[in-house]
Order: structure tokens, then sequence, then C-alpha cells
């Protein structure tokens, strides 16, 4: 079972592609990284608890169900705070980026302290534990890191997307805070920016091959953290409607590369989420039959990244979607990109 630990929020969108300012309406959905990393792990067949605190309310129970009804265990979720943390998304479209506007100040998890949650109790059962690195930014990191000590005593297997929001924290803030946590982290999923910006780390100057680069990084990040695993992530966008994504898997110094997926965008919230989701489901030992071999490091990473462009496809923040599904993604990709219509 992997816990998965952050804020759970409301978001708000106008419908289609409205702007905000033209908005009269706005479609509800709830949701947040750990939230959805959870949900889709139990949607490709393994196991979640999802920890978070919410307001004793209406607001935060509808908030609590609709993570729960993937069959997420939310018995770990605390009650109390004021507010619910919320964002507002405008879509984009053509030349038009998406924005986020958020409204999180003061919510539960923002004000909840180191006593709301008892880690020994929340950690049980638990082989994997999830977070990002918009947890700490809204939250007492000493929360966190008492997750995190524990997980090391109990050799728990800790994922992390770096996940940086320049909106919530300054990347110095993020790189000090950060930086004192990746020590317990055995997986980290980023980006080349994010790296650059809160650790540092760059790729040697005389390195212009991309797959060169991004070893150079993984190993530097390896050596810098001692961790098991480096993913990073790449996209390329050609309008806010169509982007192109990748990702590299570094371990052990080798790396291994996905196919690069294009991907017309329906909705790009929880792409990198779907991806570390399905990188949880490949290696989790409840998943006794999984539809690959994770022993394939080039097929696991394809694996992980089929599943951050399938979830371009679906509206809302969760990737709605079975493992079996993912599988046939990555295989299109493979084929070079053809679907073939069943009559």
């Amino acid at each position: 079972m992997v816990v998965c630990f952050g804020e759970l929020l409301l978001r708000l969108s106008p419908a289609g592609r409205e702007r905000l300012v033209q908005a009269d309406t706005f479609e509800v959905r709830y949701g947040g990284a750990e939230a959805n990393v959870a949900a889709a792990v139990v949607m490709f067949g393994g196991k979640s608890r999802y920890v978070t605190k919410v307001p004793d309310s209406v607001i935060g129970e509808a908030a609590v169900q609709s993570v729960r009804r993937y069959g997420v265990d939310t018995d770990g979720v605390v009650r109390g705070g004021e507010r619910l943390g919320a964002y507002y998304l405008e879509k984009g479209a053509s030349y038009r980026p998406s924005k986020v506007q958020y409204d999180r100040k003061h919510s539960a998890i923002a004000e909840a302290g180191r006593e709301d949650f008892d880690w020994q109790k929340l950690l049980d059962s638990a082989d994997s534990f999830f977070f990002t690195g918009i947890t700490p930014a809204v939250s007492d990191p000493e929360i966190l890191m008492d997750a995190l000590k524990l997980c090391k005593e109990r050799n728990i297997r800790v994922y992390c997307d770096l996940n940086y929001r320049a909106a919530l924290w300054s990347a110095e803030d993020a790189g000090r805070i950060l930086g004192k946590m990746m020590p317990y982290v055995n997986v980290c999923v980023a980006n080349e920016e994010h790296v650059r910006l809160l650790f540092g780390i760059t790729p040697d100057e005389d390195l212009t091959d991309e797959e060169d680069r991004l070893g150079d990084i993984g190993r530097k990040m390896t050596e810098t953290f001692g961790f098991a695993k480096v993913v990073l992530t790449l996209r390329e966008s050609i309008s806010s409607d169509d982007n192109e994504v990748a990702a590299v898997l570094y371990e052990n110094g080798a790396l291994y590369k996905s196919s690069r997926y294009k991907v017309h965008i329906v909705d790009r919230v929880g792409g990198g989420d779907a991806l570390s989701a399905a990188l949880i489901y490949s290696e989790s030992p409840d998943v006794k039959d999984k539809v690959i071999d994770p022993a394939d490091r080039e097929v696991q990473i394809d694996f992980a990244c089929a599943a951050n462009a399938l979830k371009h496809s679906i509206e809302g923040d969760i990737c709605i979607a079975d493992a079996g599904e993912v599988k046939k993604t990555m295989e299109i990709a493979r084929s070079g990109g053809r679907v073939r219509l069943v009559r």
C-alpha cells in the first residue's frame, strides 16, 4: 500500500475555454497532486491510503468522498480547520496558455500541526510513501519530516515529485527545505528546470546530446542525495492544445528513455501525477499480476509516460483509466501512433 500525503483542493473552472473574467458559472471538481496519485494507483490495480486535513463541513466531506469513490482508503483524513484550499483553472487555447489562480491561505492543511497526524498508525501496512514539493510549501514541513523519518526507520520506499510552484514559494526556500528531505527519498521525479532552480544541479557544459545531458543530471542528483532512481520528464509545447511528452529513468549509471507521445490536450492537470502513480503501481508488491514487467526499465518508464499522455485526454485532475488502457497507449506509441478502430 502507498500512503499519499498532501492538500486536497476544490477546483473551480469556467465552462469550456472561457476566461475567468467571462465566467458566470464554475465547474466544480476536487483534486490535488497526492490525491490524484492515490486515486490513480487504485485505478491501475494497487492499494492506497490518502492522508490530509479538511474542514469538518459539507464541502470537506464532499472533497473526501470525491477521492473515496475510487477505492482509496481515507480513514486517515483528519477533520478540522476553517476552510478547504481552492484554485481557479482557466484552460488555455492555441497561443493562450492555461492559468491557475490559487486561493489556499489559511486552509485546513496550512494550519495543521504535527499533533494532528499519528504517523505510527497512518503508515501501518505501508510499503511506500508519496509526496510532492507542494506539500511542504503549503503546510508545516515538520509534519512531512516526521513521516519521512519513520519511513526511513521502517524501510518504506519513498517517492517524491519535486513539482515546484513559484506561486507558492521561492526557489531558494524550496531548495533549502526540500534539500533536507531528499536524503529520505528513494525515487525522485523532476524536470531539468526545477533541478537547476532548487539545487543548482546542471549538466556539464560540454554535453550537447540530450541523452548525455539528462544522464549527467541523473548521475549528479543520485550522487548528491543517494536516490535509487531519478525520473526526468520532458515536455515540448507546440501550442496550448498540442504538446509532446517524454521521460527518462536514470538508475545505476544507466539511462532508459520512453517513447515520445504527441498529445492533444483535453485537460493537462494531473499528467505528472499519473506518471508517478504508474511508477508506484509498477513496483507495488500489492499487485501480483502487473500488465508490464517492471524489471524491464525501458518498459517501466514508457508505461509511466504513457499514463501521463493518457491523462491529457481525461477531464479533471485524476487519471481515470486502468492499467490495461495505459499499456495499450504505450503499445500504440511504440507502433508508430496508429489507432485501430474496432467495429
